[in-house]
C-alpha cells in the first residue's frame, strides 16, 4: 500500500474545470444605460452627456449559529451550514507555456478578512528543498464567484497553507476551528470538498484513529493526524473535515491506497497543528520547528525483556544526525545490529522517556514534544542508558528543510 496527497489532480482534471477568470467591470455598458445596448438615443443634435459611476464592492461576512452539543449528527445541517465557506482552489504550477500545469483542491474560509486554509501540497510543487509556490491561485466560491489569490505561505512540514483574497464584493462563511483534545475514535465527521473536481461535495464517517504519523513534504512525520474512513479522493485535499457541530477537526491531506483512490483509509491535518501553522504563517509568512536529530522506534513490554531494558515504555534513539543538536548533547544511539520479531534495532542507544517531565511512551509522543517548543529552547531529557536512569539538556535547533535521511 501507498500514502498519497489527495489533491493534486492531473492537469486535464484540472482544466475541465470552468476555471475562466471574469471579465471586468460592474455589468454595465459603457455609455451608462442599462446594458441593452442600441447606441446613443435622441437626435443626432442631442448633447452627449459622459456619466461616472462610482461603485464600492462590500464584503459580506456570514455568521452562522454552530449545531448545539446534543443535536446529534445531521449530516444535511453540516453541509447547509458549513458548506459556503469551503472553496475550490486551482494553482497553476511555476512553469511556463506548455509545460505549466494545474492542480486542483479545496480550501475553507477562515477569516473575514479573506483568507483560506488549504494544504501546502495543493499550492507547490515538488517536495523538500525543491519545493516551489504555484505561480497563480485562483479561488471558486460556491456562490460562483471567483477570484485571484496570494500564496502568504506554506508550512511543508505539516502540510498546511494559507492563501489570501481580496474580500470585497465577496460573501464569505468562516468556519470555526475546532479542538482534538476531546475528539475520540468512533465519533462522527463529515468531509467537504471537490473530490474529481465535483466541487462542494459530501461524504461522511467516523473517526477511525487519532494520533497516526503521516509522511509530509520534507521527509519529515507529521504526528497526531486523525484517520478516517470518510471518502476522500483527488481533490479533497485541503477541504476540511468538520465534526457535528460543524467545527474543523482538520485539513484532508492524504488517503492510503493500492489504486490511487480512496479506499476507507483516509488522514487529515489536526486542527491544534493547523492553527499553529497559520498563526507562524499569518506573522511571518513561514514556520520554523524544533529539531532534536534522532530517529527513535517505540519501546514495548517483550522488547524491553528481550534486551534489558530497563523501561517498558520511551522513544528507543536508534540514529542520531551528526552535528545535531542530540549530537552535540551527547545522545548515544545503537550500534549492535540485531533482529527481534522481524524487526531490525540497533541495541544500546539511550531511552527517552520524558521530555520537561512528560512522559514519552512511544516514538510518536517525542516527535509531538519537541514540536511544542521551538528552536534555541533548552529542553531537559529524561533518559534510560545502560539500564539506568539520568538526564541530560540539549538545546533544539531550527528542522532542517528535508529530512537527514530523507
Amino acid at each position: 500500500m501507498r500514502a498519497t496527497t489527495a489533491a493534486r489532480a492531473a492537469a486535464g482534471l484540472a482544466t475541465a474545470m470552468a476555471f475562466a477568470l471574469p471579465a471586468a467591470g460592474c455589468g454595465r455598458d459603457s455609455s451608462g444605460g442599462d446594458g441593452s445596448g442600441g447606441g446613443a438615443r435622441g437626435t443626432s443634435t442631442a448633447q452627449t452627456r459622459t456619466q461616472t459611476e462610482t461603485v464600492q464592492r462590500t464584503t459580506r461576512v456570514e455568521v452562522v449559529r454552530q449545531a448545539g452539543a446534543d443535536t446529534g449528527f445531521d449530516p444535511q445541517g453540516i453541509y447547509r451550514r458549513e458548506s459556503p465557506g469551503v472553496v475550490t482552489l486551482l494553482a497553476i504550477d511555476p512553469g511556463t507555456g506548455s509545460s505549466a500545469r494545474g492542480g486542483l483542491g479545496s480550501g475553507f474560509v477562515v477569516d473575514a478578512s479573506g483568507e483560506i486554509a488549504t494544504n501546502a501540497h495543493v499550492v507547490t510543487s515538488g517536495t523538500g528543498r525543491s519545493i516551489k509556490p504555484a505561480r497563480e491561485v485562483f479561488v471558486r466560491f460556491g456562490d460562483g464567484n471567483q477570484v485571484a489569490g496570494r500564496i502568504v505561505g506554506f508550512d511543508p512540514f505539516s502540510d498546511v497553507a494559507l492563501v489570501k483574497v481580496d474580500p470585497r464584493g465577496l460573501t464569505l462563511r468562516p468556519l470555526p476551528l475546532g479542538s482534538i483534545a476531546a475528539v475520540h475514535v468512533g465519533e462522527p465527521v463529515a468531509a467537504i470538498g471537490s473530490p474529481f473536481g465535483e466541487e462542494r461535495s459530501l461524504s461522511v464517517g467516523v473517526i477511525s484513529a487519532t494520533g497516526r504519523s503521516i509522511e509530509s513534504l520534507t521527509g519529515f512525520q507529521t504526528s497526531g493526524a486523525l484517520q478516517t474512513d470518510a471518502a476522500i479522493n483527488s481533490g479533497n485535499s485541503g477541504g476540511p473535515l468538520l465534526d457535528a457541530r460543524g467545527r474543523v477537526l482538520g485539513i484532508n491531506s492524504q488517503i492510503r491506497t493500492t489504486s490511487g483512490e480512496g479506499s476507507g483509509v483516509g488522514f487529515a491535518v489536526p486542527v491544534d497543528v493547523v492553527r499553529r501553522s497559520l498563526d507562524q504563517l499569518r506573522a511571518t509568512g513561514h514556520v520554523r520547528y524544533a529539531f532534536l536529530g534522532v530517529s527513535t522506534q517505540g519501546v514495548y513490554p517483550q522488547l524491553a525483556e528481550r534486551f534489558h531494558l530497563g523501561t517498558e515504555r520511551g522513544a528507543w534513539i536508534q540514529a542520531v544526525v551528526p552535528g545535531g543538536p542530540a549530537a552535540g548533547a551527547g545522545l548515544k544511539a545503537g550500534t549492535d545490529r540485531q533482529r527481534f520479531q522481524e524487526t531490525p534495532w540497533r541495541v544500546g542507544g539511550d531511552i527517552v522517556t520524558t521530555v520537561e517531565g512528560e512522559p514519552i511512551r512511544q516514538d510518536a509522543d517525542l516527535a509531538l514534544a519537541v514540536q511544542d517548543h521551538a528552536p534555541g529552547e533548552t529542553v531537559t531529557l529524561g533518559l534510560i542508558r545502560d539500564g539506568k536512569p539520568r538526564t541530560i539538556e540539549v538545546r533544539l535547533g531550527t528542522r532542517p528543510l528535508q529530512s537527514p535521511r530523507g
